[in-house]
């Protein structure tokens, strides 16, 4: 029988707490749940695990799924769990918060460990992998993620269906290591770090910041040619804005604030959102005006972990392209399906065809403002408009924002990783909060829709994707340093600095590799830098008033006309359409 790899995962991570219990009996036992690509568990003891302890849990866990042990459910009372676990501290506060109510709970065992657990699992270890798992590494994890609580090890387990399927995943994660932002970012010069001064914070370098405002100006053309307006709003507000529109109380922790002498609290922005209802609340709207798209490319700050600070890919401090849409409710199919195929379209212009979408519906009661009511009709909108448009999409049950339902977008790089990026939100919620409104056909007000969109996402993490899928082999458009003119001695310096003249007076950035070293020792470096073209000249070159070309990633050269040259780099380096 073939079991679903969550479910594979989840048992995988009961053997694992079986294999660490045999090897150290006195282990306490917080959880341990299955993630993508694997699972972890976190674990309270004296004894430091570290990576001369993997191969001996590793040998144990084979042990123990080669004896074709059973996992076997049991449903107790909240009593008999307390007895069950009672030498057992994070199991035993779990139960002490938990209203039974008169509720049965279900724990299981595999061999000498038994664990609080809803199930399901497999039937035997002999439905497992014995090759398909191997140990990430150990890091610390709070109790319940709270920084007042104890540290507790987490071990990390990467863990598929099968060897191969392993072997496949760990050479992806060797590339992607080699890929990794945080590095090109080093050897390209594009950025750096301080995680003393500002964590999470990106300090751009002049060939990074090329990148990082290009990719703006691109989103901002494809806006403006679509009929976007561009705004701007403040980066500090009162926190009674969060408050009113229900961010304050979901995320006031991931927040960064403080109070004025006068007595206020001021937050910095962590989205943009608020803003942009504040301006379409300037004045009185008509019918006539909507749709109105309001776009803004909002730098905000949210508060991450620490541990969970990863290169571009998770930061405090990041650039939204987010973009707000106050439409009518007849209006509201049209514009969501439009957006779906512009984010597509941007995603395809980027080199990335294998998009996804999940459709997230509402989340549990706590986690969300507004009634049933409301709900229902924004789930069934967005629903009806991706069938009715015949667009392909999953289910995600239980993930939307608190104020409304979502369709997510996922792109696949280039190493099979999928990353969700764009997003478009349906809210009939804040609209109501911040009393927003536009005068109908009718004369009368009405209430407006507003559609949240983001394209790329976070800017930078949108960076460090495209960095890492291409390698550092960016699109000729988006590169930094698209052509570089290395003369091959101080003789033919004057002709180096012409072609350079000709293709900047041609809107193509370009700069002289002048430094006293020999061609190929420069060559060599241009290449590791990424440097899309490198433009040799010498004594024929500037004779016959051509180039010899270098292009990255292609051994054969070529002998071009300057002038053909020039008209070639112009056109190429153009931002897509």
């Amino acid at each position: 029988m073939s079991y679903p790899i969550e479910l594979i995962r989840h048992s995988l991570a009961h053997v694992m707490a079986a294999a660490v219990k045999k090897l150290h009996p006195d282990v306490k036992f917080a959880g341990g749940p299955a993630i993508e690509n694997g699972f972890y568990y976190d674990f309270d003891t004296d004894y430091r695990f570290s990576e001369e302890d993997f191969a001996a849990i590793e040998k144990e866990m084979r042990e123990l799924i080669k004896s074709n042990g059973r996992f076997e459910q049991k449903i107790v009372d909240l009593a008999e769990a307390k007895q069950i676990f009672a030498d057992q501290p994070y199991k035993m506060e779990w139960l002490n918060e938990y209203d039974a109510a008169g509720e049965k709970l279900s724990i299981y065992t595999f061999r000498d460990f038994t664990d609080l657990c809803r199930g399901p699992h497999v039937e035997s270890s002999k439905d497992l992998p014995r090759d398909g798992f191997k140990i990430r590494t150990v890091a610390g994890a709070y109790w319940k993620g709270d920084s007042k609580n104890k540290m507790l090890q987490r071990i990390y387990v990467d863990a598929f269906a099968s060897k191969e399927e392993l072997e496949a995943f760990l050479k992806m994660q060797e590339e992607a290591a080699q890929r990794d932002n945080r590095k090109l970012g080093r050897e390209m010069d594009l950025f750096h770090f301080e995680p003393e001064y500002a964590p999470g914070a990106v300090f751009w370098h002049d060939k990074g910041f090329k990148i990082y405002r290009r990719l703006i100006e691109y989103i901002r053309h494809r806006q403006e040619m679509s009929g976007y307006l561009e705004i701007s709003t403040p980066s500090v507000m009162d926190r009674c804005l969060w408050e009113r529109s229900g961010h304050w109380a979901k995320y006031g922790a991931h927040n960064y604030s403080g109070t004025t002498q006068d007595g206020k609290v001021f937050c910095v922005k962590p989205m943009s959102c608020p803003g942009g209802m504040l301006v379409f609340g300037q004045g009185i709207k008509s019918y006539k005006d909507l749709p109105m798209y309001l776009a803004e490319f909002g730098k905000v700050n949210r508060y991450e972990a620490a541990g969970s600070l990863a290169g571009l890919m998770r930061v405090r401090e990041f650039t939204q392209d987010d973009a707000h849409i106050f439409c009518t409710e007849e209006q509201l199919e049209s514009e969501v399906v439009k957006i779906l195929r512009f984010i597509k379209d941007i995603y395809n212009k980027f080199g990335f065809d294998k998009i996804t979408m999940k459709l997230a519906t509402r989340p549990l009661s706590e986690f969300r403002i507004g009634t049933d009511e409301v709900w229902d009709k924004a789930e069934g909108a967005l629903k009806h408009a991706l069938d009715a448009n015949g667009i392909e999409y999953e289910i995600a049950e239980n993930d939307a924002a608190f104020y409304g339902p979502k369709i997510d977008n996922y792109l696949k790089d280039s190493m099979g990783r999928v990353w969700q990026c764009g997003t478009v939100q349906l809210d009939m919620n804040l609209p109501e909060r911040f009393d927003l409104s536009y005068i109908g056909e009718d004369g009368e007000k009405h209430r407006p829709i507003m559609l949240h969109r983001a394209m790329l996402g976070s800017i930078e993490r949108f960076m460090g994707i495209l960095l890492e899928s291409t390698g550092g082999n960016l699109p000729l458009w988006l590169s930094p340093e698209p052509v570089v003119v290395v003369p091959v001695s101080e003789k033919y310096r004057e002709y180096a600095e012409q072609v350079v003249a000709d293709l900047r007076a041609n809107g193509v950035w370009a700069r002289a590799d002048l430094r006293d070293e020999k061609v190929n020792y420069k060559v060599r470096e241009l290449s590791l830098i990424k440097t899309p073209i490198i433009a040799v000249v010498g004594e024929k070159e500037q004779n016959d008033k051509t180039v010899t070309l270098r292009r990255l990633g292609v051994e054969q050269q070529d002998v071009i006309a300057l002038s053909e040259f020039v008209n070639q780099m112009a056109n190429d380096v153009k931002m897509p359409a």
